[in-house]
């Protein structure tokens, strides 16, 4: 009786059109393998404008993330510039952690 009513929504042009598919199509994901060490892979990115403003001016959070072991650093800065983001990696990644 199931394979009797599948073959009647297949063949039902009405059901075909109205009825959208329950599960997404597979994407088209490309996972990067697992790094060998911690600091060997590391992600940054900024977030932001986040509303409302901070007393200091800060609109954006940049964070830097190790992917073997979540490790974040996150700072709330002004904008969302190459030299905040070199700034950041410089004096509060190297500085205090050693290179990457």
């Amino acid at each position: 009786m199931i394979t009797d009513i599948r073959n009647h929504l297949n063949s039902c042009l009405p059901c075909a059109q109205n009825n959208h598919r329950r599960q997404k199509l597979p994407g088209a994901l490309k996972p990067i393998k697992p790094p060998e060490g911690i600091w060997k892979l590391l992600s940054m990115d900024f977030h932001g404008p986040i509303a409302p403003t901070s007393k200091q001016g800060n609109r954006y959070i940049i964070s830097l993330t190790d992917i073997l072991s979540k490790f974040v650093v996150a700072k709330a800065v002004r904008d969302c510039s190459a030299t905040t983001a070199v700034k950041f990696l410089i004096n509060d990644v190297i500085l205090k952690y050693g290179t990457p």
